[in-house]
């Protein structure tokens, strides 16, 4: 299945565009893309919500033209022929079947794959906004995705669906537009950001302010040690020590050589700098702070009496899905959403993959998935 994205322009009747924090956004780009189609009845549209670090590439085959390139740089690192972060989840006769639903993904607001954020330029001043850009929260990103999908004649989701950042908008889009949204799956995320989290997102923005190359933001060049240090920390949050410990096996780079040697790593502290280094060549560091702040602000309960009255007023079909080794959103976070939700169901996914589950474990996922589908249509 090959698939390309697509950019557009927020119409001007939805402009300027006022964030929670009081500023405005005079200008707004959104990068989509497509797969399946829309039924004559308009109700089988899909919105699937990305990540931190996603995109609106959540499936097939990139077969994007150096024309999108050009209008979206970060995803020359992505290249052709690019495989979809959910490719796994998304197709012909896979769990959200494009021969039935119709699925779109939007990249969020403050990302840097094409939908505008730090590195869109500011109209007021023709420049890069880069550490400028206005404070957002997940509240703006479903906003605009409501806004965006209204104008391209979409008023009704079958399903709103994601896991950890992208869990944290589809409850949003419930609370937000309780008669737009028949149906809800939020993977391995929270109602609101934990302490927890929000100590590890220090340590990530640390990592990258510290970094002499930050400049305060208005950087040149990515600060490439602050930005990959940031993921290393993320790294070890998305995973669980079972899956660390059955691949390394506290083995080193050379097994045989002196072990006293500092300069024979162990080999898991060489696989997260790989992991850093893969971040850096593809992602903004200043993409990260603003996302990462949006995700510690979000709390489903604010202004609106506490999470559990929040949740109550959803009126959404949920399932809700958690993962028994997820040490970043666990289970039990998972349990208290399905527990508040009227008409909601829990499942939990058995892995060893830790927070990454959801998007390795595709056979458990289809099978939790597929059969709250059935009960649709």
């Amino acid at each position: 299945m090959e698939v390309k994205t697509k950019l557009t322009e927020l119409d001007n009747q939805h402009l300027p565009f006022r964030l929670e924090c009081g500023a405005v956004l005079e200008k707004i780009s959104i990068a989509y893309e497509e797969y399946g189609r829309r039924n004559s009845a308009g109700n089988n549209t899909i919105l699937v919500c990305h990540a931190l670090t996603g995109d609106a590439h959540v499936a097939g085959i990139s077969v994007n033209s150096n024309d999108i390139f050009n209008k979206i740089p970060m995803l020359k690192a992505m290249k052709k022929g690019y495989t979809g972060w959910w490719d796994g989840m998304i197709g012909p006769e896979k769990s959200f079947d494009t021969n039935r639903y119709h699925i779109i993904c939007t990249n969020i607001l403050g990302s840097c794959y094409g939908t505008t954020g730090p590195l869109s330029i500011n109209p007021q001043t023709q420049k890069l906004y880069y550490s400028d850009f206005p404070v957002i929260t997940v509240r703006d990103m479903v906003r605009l995705q409501h806004l965006f999908l209204s104008q391209i004649g979409i008023n009704q989701l079958l399903v709103v669906t994601g896991g950890s950042l992208g869990g944290m908008q589809t409850l949003e889009w419930a609370i937000m537009y309780p008669d737009c949204v028949r149906a809800i799956i939020p993977i391995a995320t929270a109602a609101r950001h934990s302490d927890w989290c929000i100590g590890i997102n220090h340590l990530a923005r640390q990592a990258i302010s510290n970094d002499p190359g930050w400049k305060s933001g208005r950087y040149a060049k990515q600060p490439r040690q602050g930005l990959s240090l940031a993921r290393e920390i993320a790294m070890i949050s998305y995973r669980a020590d079972a899956i660390f410990n059955e691949r390394f096996q506290r083995n080193r780079q050379i097994n045989d050589g002196d072990s006293t040697d500092i300069d024979n790593i162990f080999q898991v502290e060489s696989y997260l700098k790989y992991q850093g280094e893969k971040l850096v060549n593809r992602f903004d560091a200043n993409t990260y702070m603003r996302l990462s702040h949006a995700m510690d602000l979000h709390d489903v309960g604010f202004e609106r009496d506490g999470v559990d009255q929040a949740l109550s007023t959803v009126k959404s079909s949920a399932l809700c899905i958690g993962i028994d080794s997820d040490i970043l959103y666990p289970a039990h976070e998972q349990r208290l959403i399905a527990d508040q939700i009227p008409q909601a169901e829990y499942n939990e996914i058995k892995s060893k993959f830790g927070h990454d589950a959801f998007l390795v474990e595709f056979g458990q996922m289809d099978y939790f998935i597929s059969k709250f589908l059935n009960k649709l249509d």
